[in-house]
């Protein structure tokens, strides 16, 4: 009996004719595509049903190669990945404080809604639908661009890792920041009213430095009376001082390179502070031996820092008591800002040193380190203004 001819068996590796890699089956009846990624060295391999959807998978992976977006990272989840770059990339890159308060975003809104996804399967409506759930639960639109430059940058990281193929935060759309009110300024009426208001309180002097010179609350509470030189009239932002959760108060360097500065003070600053020295000596004296002394300009009861939200709280009171617009203590810097700038006409440039602004936008003008003799003539100004109505 003649012999059947045998069909050629099927070679167990099959070459592509572009591009390298592979195409073979597997003894479960499943095919592999396989390719090495000339960038890491490692071989990828992707699994299919059929041979032609084996080979159509290794065409996909050839063009991710050219394109440069080939995702070759371990199928993790998003909580895995964003804990790992928030704690080994992101840690390194900003301060302290930034780190801290931006953990709170993370562990309480990003990862409950997104972490138990994987990584690669995120796209951009989920993150749309993140950011819709977040407003509909009335947080500000100022908060979901927190959580974007959060997601932005992470995932930034996440496509240089070749672990996802693009930055699906690129793909989505933001709130309007521009109807969200970014701060009260008061008139020039309201700034007298206000200052009238506080004589005599505990504030007096922590207020007219705010409404006078536009310092920020954390360069206030990190003032120590060596900074101020009294018979010079001014006075040196050294530090910065803010509240970090279970690591309790935290001083370190201005909030921005510029923040770093000589501040010239008008004499009704001046005078607040010096009443102010008198009465802290009278604190001083009743607190006896439980005193610490830190030398802070302004401290609680036994030398100590003071929190900001001990600050706000007995501030509250001072504007409505004086029939004000309910304003921040943080609107006191906006004050000052447009009062100078708009009611005074003064250079903005000078405005911008004054403030310490690090951008240009901030005063709308470009940055040029100003000198004390033009700060004083300021000063004067801002002195004469408010001296006459008080």
């Amino acid at each position: 009996m003649p012999r059947q001819p045998q069909e050629p068996k099927q070679p167990k590796h099959k070459k592509s004719t572009y591009g390298g890699g592979s195409v073979y089956p597997l003894k479960d009846g499943r095919y592999a595509a396989s390719i090495k990624d000339p960038i890491s060295g490692k071989r990828i391999v992707r699994y299919a049903k059929t041979k032609r959807e084996a080979e159509k998978k290794l065409e996909d992976v050839k063009f991710e190669i050219r394109q440069g977006t080939l995702a070759t990272g371990p199928n993790q989840t998003v909580k895995q990945f964003l804990e790992h770059w928030y704690n080994n990339v992101y840690r390194m890159e900003v301060r302290e404080s930034s780190y801290i308060q931006r953990e709170n975003l993370l562990r309480n809104h990003i990862l409950p809604e997104l972490g138990h996804m994987q990584l690669r399967k995120l796209n951009p409506m989920h993150v749309q639908t993140f950011y819709t759930k977040k407003l509909q639960e009335g947080l500000k639109p100022s908060t979901i661009h927190v959580f974007h430059a959060i997601l932005h940058k992470a995932l930034k990281v996440a496509v240089r890792w070749k672990l996802v193929p693009y930055n699906v935060c690129d793909q989505v759309t933001l709130p309007s920041l521009k109807d969200q009110e970014i701060g009260k300024a008061l008139t020039m009426e309201q700034a007298i009213v206000l200052l009238k208001a506080c004589q005599g309180h505990i504030l007096e002097a922590f207020i007219t430095l705010a409404l006078l010179t536009g310092m920020r609350h954390g360069e206030l509470s990190a003032l120590r009376w060596d900074d101020i030189d009294f018979e010079q009239g001014h006075l040196q932002v050294q530090r910065t001082v803010s509240r970090l959760g279970k690591k309790g108060f935290v001083e370190r360097a201005p909030k921005t390179r510029k923040s770093k500065r000589e501040v010239v003070l008008p004499k009704l600053a001046l005078e607040a502070l010096e009443k102010h020295y008198l009465r802290q000596q009278e604190a001083r004296a009743r607190a006896g031996e439980q005193w610490v002394n830190h030398n802070l300009v302004f401290c609680n009861p036994r030398g100590g820092f003071v929190s900001e939200q001990v600050t706000r709280r007995v501030f509250h009171r001072l504007p409505k008591r004086a029939g004000l617009p309910q304003i921040r203590i943080h609107d006191l810097r906006h004050t000052a800002s447009t009062l100078l700038s708009l009611e005074m006409d003064q250079p903005e440039k000078l405005v911008q040193d004054l403030l310490g602004h690090e951008s240009i936008e901030m005063t709308r003008g470009k940055y040029t380190h100003g000198n004390r003799r033009l700060q004083q003539r300021m000063m004067e100004e801002v002195d004469r203004v408010f001296r006459d109505s008080l």
